[in-house]
């Protein structure tokens, strides 16, 4: 029975977050990255090879996930003066926490340090974000947040069609000279960390003058609208001993994990990398490419401003292949029409993509696989990765760009004739194009673009089901799923492998409902 109370408590919490709003922005000071940071150590290091490629930028990619957090936190110990870190996720876990420490002893050394984080992605504890932005060279902001901090859920509801609307940004920036781009959030699932999964990602670590991109799509976001700063959005300043608390409580579990044989791993190539300085870049045009902040305020519709209408001006035409990495594929009905332009020009487009198994989105592959018969009849070499697609034989020893045990792709990456590589945070589906905002550099450089082909191909049909269409007798056809294992035996399988009846029926009914644009 539903008693006087409840109805009182439901009604009060209702008014409270309705009547919740976002503080004003009219006072707020505005900071930008430095430029003059040639003198810092990372600017002794990569000025001289820049002086040598002038108007080039230099790129090294970091596939492996141990090697993107030591290349983090590298970046975190070497930096001088700034730190400007964009994520639209940051977990309390492990690495999460070794970055933070990293971060912290910069600030300590008075590097001024900016954070920047989605909200809903985050979903931090505001009065941990608030104690370390009481750090006098810290500061930290929430990009589009829900305004009822005491009742974040219900606001999530009650603001549904503003906060839906993310910033999916990923980059890390080191006095304005080195930055890492690319697909990873900030988590032990995104680093090799995880018992439970390992996303198969990949990012790139730039400098030259595409840093200075990646800066002024910083300091775009920093200083948007939609940034708020924590105890402005908090409204009040944190408790004078909640630094300290928060740095006892970080060390302590920082200690424990001492002997862990992750983190045991990580020193030691965090020491290697710190001694060694032999890290190898190749070099080409680096163009950075980002949705304006202002997108989250604008109709999916409107093209103004969008990474997707950059992209497309650049008139990438490949002549001879295509490799299209994307973990949330929907194509939708242009993606297909431009694929199947691509193949009646023979040119090899293949695409990698998550299976049912694999995925950690089942609604996106509901919305997906709408389209594979015709990407399929199009010509497009389509591939959905295994849920362990890195158990290898005991000879193969390769180090390959994807895939882990209980793999799920996260890397989103796009290759054209081995001489030019797209990386970012970007997947080819609506709500990276029209609601999400993104970020991605676009590599003119034939190594890394070779580097990405060439490790990835010759595993793809071992790592991944590659998918054909046969014919049916009543003249249709349907989808099978070829499975090559280890010993080289192929099978071929007639629906979604390795998932239950109830999550294909589960896909069914997601597929039924009209939720593409949100996907």
């Amino acid at each position: 029975m539903i008693t006087l109370r409840s109805l009182l408590a439901a009604f009060t919490v209702a008014l409270l977050t309705s009547c919740a709003s976002l503080p004003p922005q009219a006072d707020r000071v505005a900071t930008h990255a430095l430029t003059d940071t040639q003198n810092t150590r990372l600017g002794v290091v990569f000025t001289p090879p820049e002086q040598r490629h002038p108007d080039e930028s230099a790129f090294h990619l970091l596939p492996d996930a141990v090697d993107a957090l030591v290349a983090r936190v590298v970046l975190a110990e070497s930096a001088d003066r700034t730190l400007d870190l964009q994520y639209y996720i940051w977990h309390d876990d492990l690495t999460g926490r070794g970055l933070a420490a990293a971060v912290l002893r910069a600030a300590d050394r008075g590097v001024r340090v900016r954070i920047l984080l989605d909200d809903l992605g985050t979903n931090a504890d505001d009065k941990m974000l608030l104690a370390i932005d009481s750090h006098p060279n810290v500061e930290i902001r929430l990009f589009n947040p829900v305004a009822n901090r005491t009742f974040k859920k219900l606001g999530m509801a009650t603001e549904f069609f503003r906060v839906n609307r993310r910033m999916h940004n990923k980059s890390m920036i080191a006095d304005n000279e080195g930055a890492i781009l690319g697909g990873r959030n900030i988590g032990d699932e995104y680093f090799g960390a995880s018992s439970d999964v390992a996303f198969g990602d990949l990012d790139v670590l730039v400098h030259g003058p595409v840093v200075r991109e990646v800066s002024t799509a910083f300091d775009l976001f920093w200083n948007s609208e939609a940034s708020y700063p924590i105890d402005r959005l908090m409204g009040r300043e944190a408790d004078p001993t909640a630094l300290a608390d928060v740095r006892a409580k970080l060390d302590a579990y920082l200690a424990s994990e001492e002997k862990n044989p992750y983190v045991v791993n990580a020193r030691a190539r965090l020491t290697n990398v710190l001694h060694s300085h032999e890290t190898t870049f190749s070099w080409g045009k680096g163009t950075v490419l980002y949705d304006d902040p202002a997108k989250i305020t604008r109709s999916p519709g409107d093209v103004q401003g969008q990474l997707m209408t950059q992209l497309k001006a650049l008139e990438l035409q490949p002549k001879q292949q295509m490799l299209v990495v994307s973990p949330y594929f929907v194509p939708g009905k242009e993606g297909v029409a431009w694929f199947s332009g691509l193949t009646q020009k023979n040119v090899r487009v293949t695409v990698l993509t998550n299976s049912l198994a694999a995925t950690d989105v089942a609604a996106v592959h509901a919305g997906y696989q709408r389209y594979r018969k015709a990407l399929l009849e199009a010509g497009v070499r389509l591939y959905e990765l295994k849920p362990a697609a890195s158990e290898k034989n005991d000879d193969d020893k390769k180090k390959h760009v994807f895939g882990s045990s209980k793999a799920s792709l996260h890397a989103k990456t796009y290759v054209f004739d081995r001489q030019s590589i797209f990386i970012g945070s970007m997947n080819l589906d609506p709500r990276s194009v029209e609601l999400n905002t993104e970020i991605g550099v676009y590599c003119e450089s034939a190594p890394p673009a070779a580097q990405v082909v060439d490790t990835l191909a010759p595993s793809l049909d071992r790592i991944a089901w590659r998918l054909e269409l046969r014919p049916n007798a009543n003249g249709t056809s349907r989808i099978v799923w070829i499975d090559t294992e280890p010993d080289g035996t192929v099978k071929e399988l007639d629906s979604e492998p390795d998932v239950s009846a109830v999550r294909k029926a589960g896909i069914w009914l997601l597929g039924i409902l009209p939720i593409e644009s949100q996907l």
